[in-house]
């Protein structure tokens, strides 16, 4: 019987005699073959591992060699040379042990390679012999050592006797049945060291799962038991009472309120101590964007009343920053500006984006510059957690062919997230606005309620990382009126479905690689004929937001002779996608649309148009950036032949 201890792995090492002298080596250093050449120092030397068998464990010897791992970066002389050779049976040894083999061994060999100055010295030398440093002093330079390692594993071990001992002054260890589960260690399992370890780590996540806040299990101990290539092993077991959460102390907290992060944290004092929902909460601080960096930590000692303190350290991230936003295709034109937000503003996360664009640069569907400002005004945990409320003042001025505008509307709304794939919304809009139409200026006051639901699927929590897989839907009614020049009451309806196949499921390509994507959009108007709605409530297509290949509000009803859109009280539209990564940072894509308006109310009537093209994309950290081109397959005759659009993240 041997006994053995964990370290570096599971360790249970059985040294083997050095061999004998070689006379070899001893001829030449006295030169029974002549005077010895001129000596290489540093000694150049090449090693190759012959394979086990066995691939992994091939990796794991090859992980542990440093022959192999320093033979390119760091020379040394033929006295270091062997000093290395000495060191990596050890640690070969021990890449054996760690996959159960406990009766294997290593030999490691070195000849004279030769070289361009002339041919090989003679022989063939054991690792371990004791003039193998003389012998390699006589490889004359320019040539280069070859060192082989051979490693023959042996019988593999098992797991035999396996022990909890409890601490002292313990009681006896009985496990529950999820610590059963969790410890998984069993009598006749791969004696391999990763899973030894792992079982008693994993034990202790277990029970301090459980609120044993101070429970400890020790690294094992191991006794080889050669005859039955079995490996008895024990673990002491310490539990300690159980534990509730106690006071939480706020450090590093500068603007921020400390009565926000309490209200925010998802545990509090006198609950059950359990790490992952530590963890859990810690996270969900950081999500917030306020701090750099959130840390919590505990002693290893209770406070008086048996509970265990928490202490959070925050460190605060920077209050202020400025962007720059911008975008472009050939219908609507560029758009260019700035963002300078403020985040934290009260000290309770509150976040206020003031943002200045410039819009219309050159667009087919613009007959001018305009401009877009707004204040958006975001407040978290508004009235209870997972909801926020947002409010926005903005200032717009289009000049579409359809209609020029000018406006300045108010908003405030109420977003609640459900669960992880539903949230709602709803809130309240007054718009003033001037429109010119057809050389016809007309004022409105429009007040709004809208409503919406949303609903992902795809598992992407940031919505310009592309989807893979799963089902967005979005629905939303907003009941209006317009209370200027006689009132009048109508209801703006629309939804959207997109949903991505990954053809991966099919084995066709590797994942996230090959992508095809669908999107539906329908919309209707009720309550009121086209012209009794203003213009900018109408409903539109074309763009990428609909039909790319025809300009924005190019899909639909046009006045006499013109290129002027009129909207309409029905719209819908289709889209399909066949997207493909190229290499790590490339990716093109293929798409086809098509959609119709009409102001009947009934979708699916009017004039169907579509387009069709193809992209490039270029992945960058925070999401890829899109160029697509597109074409119009029935282009009306006052129709643009094409359109290009720029911009940051999928089309959908």
């Amino acid at each position: 019987m041997r006994h053995s201890r964990l370290a570096r792995g599971l360790h249970a090492r059985a040294w083997r005699s050095a061999g004998h002298v070689s006379l070899l080596a001893a001829m030449t250093v006295f030169g029974v073959w002549g005077p010895a050449a001129v000596a290489a120092d540093p000694q150049a030397y090449t090693t190759t591992l012959r394979p086990t068998g066995n691939a992994d464990l091939d990796d794991a010897l090859r992980a542990s060699s440093d022959l192999l791992s320093l033979q390119k970066t760091q020379a040394v002389s033929p006295f270091a040379l062997t000093g290395r050779i000495h060191n990596d049976y050890s640690r070969l040894i021990s890449a054996l042990e760690s996959f159960g083999f406990y009766a294997g061994g290593i030999t490691i060999t070195v000849t004279d390679g030769g070289g361009k100055s002339g041919a090989p010295v003679a022989g063939s030398h054991d690792g371990r012999d004791p003039d193998l440093p003389e012998w390699m002093q006589s490889i004359p330079e320019g040539h280069r050592a070859q060192v082989t390692i051979s490693a023959r594993p042996g019988v593999p071990f098992r797991i035999g006797v396996v022990t909890l001992n409890p601490d002292r002054g313990d009681p006896p260890v009985r496990l529950n049945a999820d610590e059963v589960k969790a410890f998984a260690m069993k009598p006749g399992m791969p004696a391999q060291a990763e899973s030894v370890l792992s079982a008693g780590v994993t034990l202790q996540t277990a029970l301090t799962e459980e609120g044993y806040a101070l429970a400890t299990v020790s690294k094992p101990q191991a006794w080889l038991r050669p005859d039955t290539h079995t490996l008895d092993i024990a673990y002491t077991v310490h539990r300690g009472p159980v534990v509730n959460l106690g006071a939480f102390d706020f450090a590093g907290l500068q603007r921020t309120h400390p009565a926000y992060i309490a209200r925010r944290l998802t545990i509090a004092p006198g609950e059950l101590y359990q790490p992952s929902r530590i963890e859990r909460a810690r996270q969900d601080i950081a999500a917030t964007g306020l701090f750099s960096d959130v840390q919590v930590n505990h002693g290893d000692t209770l406070a008086p009343d048996g509970s265990m303190p928490l202490d959070f350290a925050f460190r605060e991230g920077k209050r202020h920053s400025v962007g720059a936003e911008g975008g472009y295709s050939t219908d609507l034109g560029g758009r260019a500006g700035v963002t300078w937000t403020h985040n934290n503003l009260f000290g309770n996360a509150e976040r206020l984006r003031l943002t200045a664009l410039i819009t219309g640069l050159g667009g087919s569907a613009e007959q001018g510059l305009g401009y877009d400002f707004y204040a958006d005004l975001l407040k978290p945990d508004f009235g209870s957690r997972n909801q926020n409320m947002s409010a926005r003042l903005e200032g717009i001025k289009q000049e579409l062919y359809s209609y020029r505008q000018t406006a300045l509307l108010a908003r405030i709304g109420i977003v609640r997230r459900v669960n992880r794939r539903w949230n709602v919304s709803f809130g309240g809009q007054i718009e003033q606005e001037q429109i010119q139409q057809m050389r016809t200026n007309n004022s409105y006051f429009i007040a709004s309620l809208p409503l919406s639901a949303n609903y992902d699927g795809t598992g992407v929590d940031n919505p310009i990382t592309p989807a893979t897989h799963g089902v967005r839907l979005g629905a939303s009614i907003t009941p209006s009126a317009s209370l200027t020049d006689g009132t009048s009451f109508f209801a703006i309806m629309q939804a959207t479905v997109s949903t991505y196949f990954d053809l991966k499921a099919l084995g066709l390509s590797r994942p996230g690689r090959s992508v095809l994507a669908w999107r539906g959009t329908i919309g209707n108007v009720e309550g009121a004929s086209t012209f009794a709605i203003p213009p900018d409530q109408r409903l539109y297509a074309g763009g990428s937001a609909t039909v790319r290949g025809f300009r924005y509000q190019g899909v639909g009803p046009q006045f006499a002779n013109t290129r002027y859109a009129i909207g309409g009280t029905s719209m819908d539209a289709g889209s399909f996608e066949y997207r493909q990564r190229i290499m790590q940072k490339f990716g093109a894509v293929g798409f086809i649309d098509a959609g119709q308006v009409t102001a009947d109310r009934t979708p699916f009537q009017g004039t169907v148009r579509v387009g069709a093209g193809a992209g490039a994309r270029y992945y960058t950290p925070i999401g890829p950036v899109r160029l697509d081109v597109a074409v119009p397959l029935n282009r009306p005759a006052r129709g643009d032949k094409w359109e290009l659009y720029v911009g940051l993240g999928e089309t959908f």
